[in-house]
């Protein structure tokens, strides 16, 4: 009987922080979770691309938008990073902030 209401009770605050989260983010948590994903598959491909590596660039996803911050040398590097990005599952959009300096 005890362990019933300790049940209920542990499925209630769960559900709660659930709901909280997505009042604060405006994202439920499905999306959380596949926006940290996508994150992860970004930045796991960046940084095992065989001609460069890119694991310094900044990931950031929102809803599936992918934002790329950081530096690069060269404008062929950008477009390869934007392409990788681009063929992650998930990914609807990327926002290819990333500036170029030549070294």
């Amino acid at each position: 009987m005890m362990f019933a209401h300790l049940t209920r009770f542990v499925f209630a605050v769960a559900m709660l922080s659930l709901v909280g989260c997505q009042s604060t983010t405006g994202k439920t948590a499905g999306q959380t979770i596949d926006d940290a994903t996508i994150t992860t598959s970004v930045q796991s491909k960046l940084s095992s691309d065989r001609l460069s590596n890119f694991s310094r660039i900044d990931v950031d996803t929102e809803r599936g938008v992918v934002t790329l911050n950081g530096v690069v040398t060269s404008t062929e590097q950008k477009m390869r990073v934007a392409e990788l990005a681009r063929g992650v599952t998930g990914v609807r959009t990327v926002n290819n902030n990333l500036q170029i300096q030549p070294q």
